[in-house]
């Protein structure tokens, strides 16, 4: 099987501020923007291509995916915009400080919701400006799918339908493949690649800009993984 490549976008405006972002529309940084360059350096480097790429419906893995595949001479390539892909929907966290939230809130709360698997952070409502029924990109998603906040469970059951319905397809048609999505996004996929529990899911961190090469055996089973950075 082809391998295939996980990357989570460049530093954002938001990542360098401190706030949660979830599915605001925020740009990248200049630093963002660097990062994205070198990873694809370092996927050109070691001679990957690619026939397909994925991203959500953010420019910030848009902007990133674009320039990867400026460095790989492939902006020619095909790729998909999904909203599955999306960053996880924090809710009223969305647009806050994070130390301001801890001061609000308490550090540990907001630590269980950030990692924990299964805890909410508090909802907003579809009265909200931040509701993504506003956003003319969701206007096809139904009530059920519009988040009005979401936990690494429910992240993890939106972005295993895009895995098993259009990766995996491609992946046994030896496509190659690369996804560029958020660091939560990301962590669903891992997860469930990697088979890791909720406790080893909470530890794990992925950085910006940093390729995450997946080598997997004919039934699409993880056999090997690294990251790219030099």
């Amino acid at each position: 099987m082809p391998d295939i490549v996980l990357l989570r976008h460049g530093e954002s405006t938001t990542n360098l501020a401190n706030v949660f972002t979830g599915w605001t529309d925020v740009d990248l940084t200049p630093q963002g923007v660097a990062e994205a360059h070198r990873a694809g350096q370092l996927l050109h480097k070691h001679g990957f291509r690619f026939d397909v790429g994925y991203t959500s419906y953010l420019k910030r893995t848009i902007k990133t995916m674009d320039i990867v595949l400026e460095e790989l001479d492939l902006l020619w390539i095909p790729v998909q915009k999904t909203w599955r892909l999306n960053e996880r929907f924090y809710g009223a966290l969305q647009g806050q400080n994070k130390a301001a939230a801890e001061a609000q809130y308490g550090a540990g709360q907001v630590l269980l919701w950030r990692r924990d698997p299964y805890a909410h952070p508090p909802a907003i409502t579809p009265a909200d400006p931040r509701y993504p029924g506003h956003d003319p990109r969701y206007q096809h998603l139904t009530d059920r799918e519009l988040p009005l906040t979401e936990n690494l469970s429910e992240t993890l059951a939106r972005v295993l339908p895009f895995w098993t319905e259009t990766v995996m397809p491609a992946l046994r048609q030896r496509q190659k493949v690369i996804v560029c999505a958020h660091g939560n996004s990301l962590r669903a996929l891992v997860q469930y690649i990697d088979k890791l529990t909720d406790e080893q899911v909470t530890q794990l961190d992925i950085v910006t800009g940093v390729p995450m090469v997946y080598q997997l055996n004919d039934n699409l089973e993880r056999v090997n993984h690294y990251l790219l950075t030099e």
